[in-house]
């Protein structure tokens, strides 16, 4: 018996945990990601690391692991400002153009222009026609009868 704890003693589950693991990540109330909605732009990081990684790889083509990111950032934080402005520079350009379709984005919300509109109607159109289906289908079987 080490430890100084008994066999027979029961074992208590931590409830708190329980409850926070069952909805820990949703939220009562929170609508789903609208698919519409323009992704936000690449920072200059990223910008630079879409070019990175096509060098890195024809470098080491047998390398299969996640060094590139590592590799990456080494290289990323040993450029000078100079040598960072162009991506900064695209980085800015796709920000510019983000705002631009968040601008538009938004005044289609404000109209009142969604999709979810257009196929919440067409799913009730479906589902009519399914029931009305059923009918005839329900229908012609008393036609067989008789």
């Amino acid at each position: 018996m080490k430890g100084g704890k008994s066999k027979a003693a029961p074992r208590r589950t931590d409830t708190k945990l329980k409850s926070k693991s069952a909805g820990a990540g949703k939220k009562a109330g929170k609508a789903g990601k609208d698919p519409n909605k323009p992704k936000r732009p690449a920072s200059a990081f990223f910008v630079f690391m879409e070019e990175f990684r096509e060098k890195y790889k024809k470098e080491h083509p047998n390398n299969k692991s996640v060094s590139v990111g590592k590799a990456g950032g080494e290289k990323w934080k040993s450029l000078t400002e100079a040598e960072k402005a162009p991506f900064v520079s695209r980085a800015e350009k796709r920000k510019v153009e983000y705002n631009k379709n968040m601008v538009a984005y938004n005044k289609k919300l404000a109209d009142g222009d969604t999709g979810a509109d257009e196929e919440e109607s067409d799913k009730s159109k479906s589902e009519v026609n399914d029931d009305e289906d059923e009918e005839d289908e329900s229908g012609d079987d008393d036609d067989d009868d008789e």
